[in-house]
């Protein structure tokens, strides 16, 4: 019999950089609204959540990956 439930994979990160994921699950929101708020799309979210995520962002030390950041044109 095999089992239904899933292993979900969890990336491990070797460099120990925080991801945006590691914000979100910090500021507890999802990772589209870290993304809406480091992007200055602020009508996405609301006001609280935007400072929960920036409070994240700074607790955590989160620098944006500029060369990812490129990749999406």
């Amino acid at each position: 019999m095999t089992s239904l439930t899933r292993t979900r994979r969890r990336h491990v990160r070797t460099n120990g950089k925080p991801t945006i994921s590691d914000v979100a699950r910090e500021a507890g929101v999802s990772s589209a609204a870290v993304s809406y708020v480091l992007n200055r799309r602020l009508k996405e979210v609301s006001p609280e959540t935007a400072e929960r995520v920036m409070k994240a962002v700074r607790d955590l030390g989160y620098v944006k990956n500029m060369a990812a950041a490129a990749l999406t044109g």
